[in-house]
């Protein structure tokens, strides 16, 4: 018989591979905006090059359903853990193989088409990561705290963000800002094989829960030839609900991490249109308010963990989502300032907003599919709503802001979190759901 997962193990076994996933992609988004669009992409024009390196970004959401299928398949039919591994190990080798990779000058258009090829591999094990951790966390969760215990993944986020933001940091501040520019940014990709290592450590100590258990040995009919087929035409509803919910949460974050990150350090420009582009912040100014932050979204999430498994996870999300909206048209004021100030309060309460919304889906997504069929559920709906939430953020923020300005921008997120309240205002509440 599998002795029983204890909290601690839990809790390290679920956040280490959020905190891969946030650091990984982090650290990509930084050194897509500071130095790929130099070392991997040829483009006369800066803005071009810049959309060109940040569209990479791009390739990991529309990876990633592919991963969730191939995951979600496995983990639903075999079993939480060895899937739960299987995709920390692709993840984490996609990022330490980045780091290796070399450069346009050295190799041509072969450097582009590599470092493509590696955000694919980090999209197909982030796809099977993130529903793993959530089905880990809220399966060995206690009666009436699965909602807690489904922040316990989340909170890898803000630990993510500390660690890539404190790396960069350390680098700059070690070798300068042109080392870090023509060399040193691999640091940090190689630096994440210490993470997987943990990671891998803590996973392989895991035992099955027993609501998967008594799942798998239940009687049942014969299963479909993928548990998908099951999610997409018998669980339609919750799949098409779930990731209209999701949507504000991707554009927001990406919105905050690339796009702000873009307009604060770019120096100040005006564009055919007349809208200004840029702030000038130093890159360590930025990275050290979007340190504070993740400290904001820390708490936030640690806040909706207690609180989703009281009043419910729809109503919570509701509230904040209706915050998103009103962030969305209040963004030109926070950033049309350009005084630190300004800054900081945007950053700050872009993240809390995040954290209030993020923490509840890895309880509120898992809740919505029955067991034989959950991983495959919520990694598809967390995955495919990145799909079309984060990856349109990600490349669309830049043209909005130099045709229409912030107000452009804003009335996108906010147009975002419209989609997400349909969504909720569809859904039914799961909080006192039994997991069967």
């Amino acid at each position: 018989m599998n002795k029983p997962n204890s909290l601690k193990r839990v809790a390290m076994a679920t956040m280490i591979g959020t905190a891969i996933e946030y650091f990984d992609n982090y650290i990509y988004t930084m050194a897509a905006v500071l130095v790929f669009n130099h070392q991997f992409f040829h483009a006369a024009d800066p803005l071009s090059g810049q959309i060109a390196a940040l569209s990479t970004l791009a390739l990991t959401f529309i990876a990633r359903p592919l991963g969730a299928v191939l995951f979600g398949h496995f983990g639903d039919r075999l079993g939480r853990k060895n899937t739960f591994v299987m995709s920390l190990l692709v993840m984490g080798i996609s990022t330490v193989v980045i780091g290796l990779l070399p450069i346009y000058d050295s190799i041509g258009i072969w450097a582009t088409i590599l470092l493509c090829l590696c955000r694919i591999g980090q999209g197909i094990g982030l796809g099977g990561e993130w529903g793993g951790a959530a089905l880990v966390a809220i399966e060995n969760a206690p009666e009436g705290k699965r909602g807690w215990y489904g922040t316990f993944p989340q909170l890898g986020a803000p630990l993510g963000l500390l660690l890539a933001n404190g790396v960069f940091l350390l680098i700059t501040a070690l070798f300068g800002q042109a080392a870090m520019t023509d060399w040193a940014w691999r640091i940090p990709f190689l630096s994440s094989f210490v993470l997987v290592a943990i990671g891998l450590y803590v996973r392989l100590k895991l035992t099955e829960a027993p609501i998967f258990l008594a799942a798998l040995n239940k009687p049942k009919p014969k299963p479909k030839a993928l548990p998908m087929m099951e999610v997409i035409v018998t669980h339609f509803k919750p799949f098409f609900l779930g990731m209209l919910i999701c949507i504000a949460g991707y554009a927001l974050f990406y919105i905050m991490i690339a796009f702000s990150q873009i307009y604060a350090k770019s120096t100040p420009t005006v564009s055919e249109a007349g809208y200004t582009m840029g702030l000038g912040f130093s890159p360590q100014i930025f990275t050290a308010l979007l340190m504070c932050s993740a400290i904001s979204l820390a708490i936030t999430i640690a806040i909706s963990g207690k609180y989703i498994d009281i009043v419910g996870r729809r109503i919570w999300l509701i509230w904040t989502t209706f915050g998103v909206a009103i962030f969305g048209l209040a963004l030109p004021y926070f950033l049309d300032n350009g005084t630190t100030t300004s800054l900081f309060w945007f950053l700050m309460i872009g993240m809390g907003l995040i954290g209030m919304g993020y923490g509840p889906l890895a309880s509120f997504l898992p809740e919505l599919f029955p067991t034989h069929a959950r991983y495959s559920g919520a990694s598809l709906t967390y995955n495919i709503s990145g799909l079309f939430g984060a990856s349109v953020a990600a490349i669309i923020t830049l043209p909005l802001n130099a045709n229409y300005g912030l107000k452009g921008v804003g009335i996108y997120l906010t147009l975002n979190a419209v989609l997400s309240l349909i969504g909720l205002w569809f859904i039914t509440e799961t909080k006192d759901k039994h997991l069967a």
